[in-house]
Formats: structure tokens, sequence, C-alpha cells
């Protein structure tokens, strides 16, 4: 390489990098400081060259992110075998098991699941048995030999059957609206059976994928997109499957394999501990222990009821790794925690000022309540068809929110308009540069993705034939076909072009969203917004609008969670075909085996979805849906704008405004406000509303800190080597324990009594209904009868 093209590469890094908020800071100034020359530099003509030609050597055939040059390689070989039968195998195999686990798991509070690491580690044993025991039988197809037993388990037929276990083994979201269809402590909607659940759960599974499509030239293909979230995935594969040598690194010389079932091993003994044995330190609301019966310190410093104050709140794993400390980068976990902090405070001060009636309900909670302060009783106000009875509404009571919930509600408003205009000030040349590109991939069909892209990643990967976008509109036509059918078969109640409208609208949102998750690692969901515009368009209607507002949410979730897999895979060097019809193969069997773990949960679990359910099957997310249908399904968002909560129509302003004095600062001041990131501080905002609070996100920023902040920076060499297995050992202990304590304790009913496990329940805080302000006998709070209509 010379000198003159190595100066060209540099300088095109630093004009493309000059704001990439992930980009390590040591290297932009050492960039900056070879382009000013050898003498600005002050280093001699020989060093000054090697070190320019390094620089430059990294950006043209690596990656200029330290955490990607740990997890993929520089070259690759397109011969070996990927998409083999035996992983197709494994895959759909641990895709059915993995998906009836999480989605059993999923209404657990905090959830357990089986996470990548998991999966890898269960399907590297089942590979390399495979490997010695099967015959290489096969047949030739185009000229290419498939057989079932091609040779060595090697590393990307590992890497496609962790994406379809990835993509396909989590938990259903539609699922959590069946709960809340279904169960009597919501809408009760008996009509709900197998076949509208499986249509639903068919449509909504899959037509995020055809809507994949133009995400791929901003999200996967631009070298920015880092997803930090499928860092770790790459890490342990490489750990189980790529050779590594036994050198020094700060002292450390254990392999990276030795060390995840050491610490994985360690965690699995551990979690007894929080989750049986001294229950009191998983969630360690010791403050309260003080005055267990004091309103006021459960109400700051509690961690069921309050807003969880507390410098020290958990060791227990499963509450700690929540906000994912060791894999979201530290700038972005800053923000969302400051954020977070902020709106606690708000929360606190508006409280206790019993603004909007709020002081009479618990400070931080997803139940819905009347004016006597008392869990709304939706039965009195509903006709059996699900939509608002306005004369028995009227003598009844508007349904009330707690003040967490009103902050969580008006900040998902906000969070989109804010979004959508700072990306469009801040990220125009990308979104315009991927509105180029997709338009010419249908108008250009032969040509090539990978031509507009010159990165390492991008000519390594325009050696395999790519997706055409036919197939993605194929799969979202065929998908929304199937939400039709359910739409139009069942008693629904709700308009197809409600449909439609919601899909449209979300689609939109979905372009921000996925550059905001692709570099941050926060996927900004468009739910909140999907449910005010379907109680505009279907009033009245709790159902309808839940099963409107299901496809604002898949959109991002389905369509985003298949692009980081897709990244993953250009990371991988997988073919794009092959992950295609891995992922959609994968989301076929899973369809059916969630639809199977929700009924078994819904007929196994007693006392499902209460407050105080032994097991801790609270169901945080139906609780949260069930709210906001009523909210905005059945009282209407005219209701609740003009009459309940006026400051929320006001969200969308504010967040449109937000954005303009953060971009003009950035401009202004691009090295002060680099890391500060308006979405993100919004986000935190969105923390609150239901069962969680400070007390998941305090110990995430404590990791944070110590393993994305501190270690990355003086400890390079090693936190590039360990600090995903860390994360990824620590997950699969407590996921495996949580699953054998779940079967062999909890299931036969064993307690274990003693002050360890009894404390946290004696006080106010664990009963979750203390509030600040108490009724008089007889009297309600809010608006009087027949004020409101």
């Amino acid at each position: 390489m010379t000198m003159e093209e190595s100066l060209m590469i540099l300088q095109e890094a630093l004009e493309y990098h000059e704001d990439d908020i992930n980009f390590p800071g040591e290297t932009m100034e050492k960039i900056k400081l070879l382009l000013q020359g050898q003498e600005a530099s002050r280093m001699d003509k020989e060093t000054y060259e090697l070190d320019v030609k390094l620089e430059a050597t990294l950006m043209k055939y690596h990656s200029p992110y330290p955490e990607v040059r740990a997890i993929c390689d520089p070259t690759d070989d397109p011969t070996m075998p990927v998409e083999t039968m035996r992983a197709y195998l494994l895959g759909l195999l641990w895709v059915g098991c993995g998906s009836f686990i999480n989605e059993f798991f999923s209404l657990r509070q905090p959830s357990l699941s089986l996470q990548s690491a998991v999966f890898q580690i269960l399907l590297y044993p089942c590979g390399k048995f495979l490997q010695y025991t099967l015959p290489d039988w096969g047949f030739t197809f185009r000229g290419v030999r498939h057989s079932l037993n091609p040779g060595p388990w090697n590393y990307k037929e590992q890497m496609l059957a962790t994406l379809m276990v990835n993509v396909a083994a989590g938990s259903s979201n539609f699922m959590g609206y069946i709960v809340t269809m279904k169960l009597n402590m919501f809408f009760g909607q008996k009509w709900v059976s197998f076949g509208f659940m499986f249509l639903m759960n068919f449509s909504t599974q899959f037509f995020g994928f055809g809507l994949a499509g133009m995400l791929r030239r901003c999200c996967i293909y631009p070298t920015k997109a880092v997803w930090p979230t499928v860092l770790p995935t790459l890490a342990l594969n490489r750990a189980l499957l790529k050779p590594e040598d036994k050198r020094l690194v700060h002292g450390w010389t254990i392999t990276k394999y030795k060390f995840f079932f050491i610490v994985s091993g360690a965690s699995f003994l551990y979690f007894f501990v929080p989750s049986f044995l001294f229950q009191a330190v998983s969630v360690f609301n010791w403050m309260t222990w003080i005055a267990p019966k004091n309103a006021v310190l459960a109400i700051v410093t509690g961690s069921y009821l309050g807003l969880g104050f507390n410098p020290v709140p958990t060791f227990d794993w499963s509450v700690m790794g929540y906000s994912y400390p060791l894999i979201v980068p530290f700038f972005s976990t800053a923000n969302r925690y400051i954020g977070t902090v902020i709106a606690a405070l708000m929360i606190l001060g508006m409280y206790w000022k019993n603004y909007l009636w709020t002081g009479y309900l618990p400070i931080n909670t997803a139940n819905v309540y009347d004016n006597n302060a008392k869990i709304y009783n939706l039965t009195r106000v509903v006709n059996p068809d699900s939509s608002l009875n306005e004369a028995e509404y009227k003598l009844y009571s508007p349904p009330y929110i707690s003040m967490g919930n009103l902050t969580y509600t008006g900040a998902g408003f906000a969070i989109y308009t804010l979004a959508f205009a700072y990306m469009l000030l801040n990220d125009w040349k990308t979104l315009s540069e991927a509105v180029r590109g997709f338009w010419k991939g249908l108008t250009r069909r032969k040509s090539s993705n990978y031509e507009f892209y010159k990165d390492p990643m991008s000519r390594m990967m325009s050696v395999y034939p790519e997706v055409p976008d036919w197939w993605f509109i194929a799969i979202f036509l065929i998908s929304v076909a199937f939400g039709i059918v359910a739409f139009v078969v069942y008693p629904t109640n709700a308009p197809v072009w409600g449909m439609i409208v919601i899909i449209l609208v979300s689609a939109v949102i979905m372009v921000p969203s996925a550059l905001i998750y692709s570099v941050t690692g926060y996927q900004l969901s468009t739910s909140s917004l999907s449910t005010l515009i379907a109680g505009y368009m279907i009033p009245n209607n709790g159902v309808a609008n839940m099963l409107c507002r299901v496809y604002g949410y898949n959109t991002d979730e389905q369509a985003e969670g298949y692009i980081s897999d897709q990244k993953m895979a250009h990371y991988a060097k997988l073919p794009p075909r092959a992950v295609f019809r891995a992922q959609c193969s994968a989301t076929f069997v899973q369809t059916f085996v969630t639809i199977g773990a929700i009924q078994f949960l819904m007929d196994s679990v007693s006392d499902l979805c209460s407050p105080t359910q032994a097991s801790k099957f609270v169901c945080s997310w139906p609780h949260s849906l069930y709210s906001t249908s009523l909210l905005f399904g059945v009282v209407g968002p005219t209701r609740t704008f003009n009459q309940l909560y006026p400051v929320l129509k006001y969200s969308f302003l504010i967040g449109a405004v937000a954005a303009l004095p953060f971009y003009i600062l950035r401009r202004f001041f691009p090295r002060q406000m680099k890391y500060v990131h308006p979405v993100l501080i919004m986000t935190g905002f969105t923390r609150f509303g239901s069962t969680y609070n400070l007390t998941y996100y305090t110990p995430g920023m404590y990791l944070s800190f110590i393993f994305m902040f501190f270690i990355r920076r003086r400890y390079l060499s090693w936190w590039t080597k360990y600090n995903f297995i860390l994360t990824s050992a620590l997950s699969a202990g407590v996921a495996f324990s949580g699953i054998l304590i779940f079967c062999a304790l909890t299931l036969p009913k064993a307690k274990l009594n003693w002050w360890g496990n009894t404390v946290p329940m004696q006080g106010v805080d664990y009963g979750r209904s203390a509030t600040l302000y108490k009724l008089p006998p007889g009297e309600t709070f809010g608006l009087p009868v027949g004020s409101f209509e």
C-alpha cells in the first residue's frame, strides 16, 4: 500500500466516522494527527509511514471497531458447507424446545429465557455428535452434493443453526395479546380459538420479514451499523469452534472456552441463592425493612411498589443483566439511565402534588383504577362484543392510571416525533442513500447491492447471491392475507383497513427506529403510537384496538429482529439466501410451538398474572397492554385527551420541538455533544408504568461503567477476549438454573420458609397497593359523575 493510498483511506475514514459514536476516540485522534503530516505527529519518517499504513490497512481490510475485529475474520472461505441437512435438523429441534421454554417464562418478572449463548452451547456437542455418527449419505443437485455428514461440524453450520434459533426460539409477542384477550381478569374473550391464534401468530411473525428489504441498505451494509447486541453471539461461536492460542492477556491465559464453562457453572450454582435459598437478595428492598409499614419509604425506595431509589438493589444476575450492561455501549446505557433518573424525580414530584389524582393510586403500576381507587371493572362498561356501553360508563367511572404509567404513555408518544425529527436532521444522508439503494434494487434487478459499498465485509459477501426484493414482498403479502382472514372470519370487530393503515404508519417509523437500534442497541417500538391511531380509527373497542396495535409492534419487532440476524450473518459471511430460508422455516415451527406453550401456561399456572403470583408470573406486558387498550381502545383517545389526561396530546409536539435544540447543539458543539442522544434519554422515561423501576437499571449502570467504559479503555485486550463470553456465560448459567429450579422445586411447590425468604414480603412494598393519599369513606376522586361522557 502506498502512502498516497493510505492517506486517502484515512481521510475518507475521518469524514465517514467523525460523528460515529461507536468509533474509538483514541483512534480518531490518532488519524487526525497522522493526516496533519509527519512534523505535526513528531515521529521519524519510518515510524510515521508505518503508523499511517497500519491504520489504513485496518480500515481497508478489516474493521475500525475493536469489538468487531474480536468476533470476525478479515478472510472468508466460500466453499465451506453452510446449509446442511444436519444444521437444519439441529436448528429446528432447538427452535421447538427454545420456543416453548422462552414463551412459558416470558410472563415472569424478570423473565427467564434461553438466549443465543445457551443454544450455542447445546448445538455444539450435538453437531459434534452428528459429525461422528451420521453416515456420509447424500445426493447431488445442480452440481452440488448434499450429504448427511459433509465432514467436521464447522463454524458456519453452527452459526446458521444459531441464527435459526436466535430469531425463532424467542417468545411470540402476539401470545401476550392472547393472554390479555382470553383471561377473565382482562377482556375474557372466549371465542379465541386455536384457528384464530394460528392465523394471527403466523401473520404477525412473518410479515416483518417483508419489510426488511429496504432496511438492508441502511442497517446491514454500512460500517457504522455495528449492531452491538449481536456481538456476544459471534464471540461465543468463535470460542467454541475457532482454534485459540493460550497467549498472555493482562496476566490471563485461560481459553475463552474454559472461561465460559467455569463462569456459567458458577452462575448456575449461585442462582439457587437468589431464586430459592435467600430470595431477599434477588430484589433487595433492604431499605424498606427499616419501616415495613411506612408507605412513603416504600414509594421512594421500594423495589415492588416504588421507584427503586436504592444504591444496592440486587445481587441477582437476572436483575443486574436486565438492561444488557455488558453488551450495549456505555454511552447508550448512560443516556438511558440519565433519562430514567430524571423521569423518577419528575414522577415523584408530580405524585406528591397529586397531579391528575395520581396520589390516590400506587405510584408505579400498569393497573387501571376507577374513581374509588379499585381495580377497574371492565365488565360494567362493555357490551358482549367488547365495545363501550356509554350509558353504563357514564354511571360508573373513567379509567385512571398511575403517575408512572402516565409518564410512560406520554414519553412513548414523544419518542416517535423526537426520533423521526432528529434522525431526519442528523442522518439525512444515510436515509437518502438507503432509499436510493432500494429503488435501484427494484429497477436494476441484476445489479448487486454490495457494489455501492467498499468496506471489506461487503466485498467478501459480494460473492454470494443476494435475496431478491420480491422474496420479501411475497412473504409480506402472504402474511397480510393470513391477518385479513383472521380479521374477517372471527368476531374481532376490527376492520381490515385499520390494519393496513397501522402497517403503513409503522413502516415509516421503522427506518429511524432500525437506525437507532443498529448503532445504540436500543429498539424503538411503535406499539403506543399504533394504540393511539387504532383508537381514533376504531373508537370504543378494546379488542379491535389491540389487534390493530399488534401490527404496529411487530412491524419493528420482526423486521428489526430479522435485520439484526442478517447483520450477524454478514459478520459471519453466511450466504444471505441460506439465512433467509433457514429463518423462514424456523419461524414456521415457532408459530405452532408458542401457541402450545401459552395454552399450557394458562392451563397449568394458578393465579396467573396476579401481582403476588408465587412464581413471579405477574404478566407485566399483558397488564400494560390491557391498561393502554382500555384507555385508548374502550374509552378512546378523544375522551382521554380532552377529559382525562389533556397533557398527553402535547407529547407529540414536545418530542418534535425537542429535536431541534439537540441538533443545533450537536452541530455547534460536536465533540461535547457526540455521546448525547435525545432519543435514548427520552426512552429512560418509558422505563416506568409497570412493575419495573430503578431497581432493574441501577446495577446495570454500575456494570456498564466498569466493563464497557473503564475496562474497555484500560484493558482492551482482556475486554476484547473475555467481555462477551462473560455475559453469555452468566446468562446461560441463570437460564439453566432457572429451568431446573422451576421444574424441580416450583412446580412441586417446594418452599423454604425462613426470614431471608419472607422479609421482602412483610411490608407494604410487596403488596404494591400503598398510596400517598387516602380516600375518605364513601367519597370518590377525579371527574364528578355526570361531567364525563
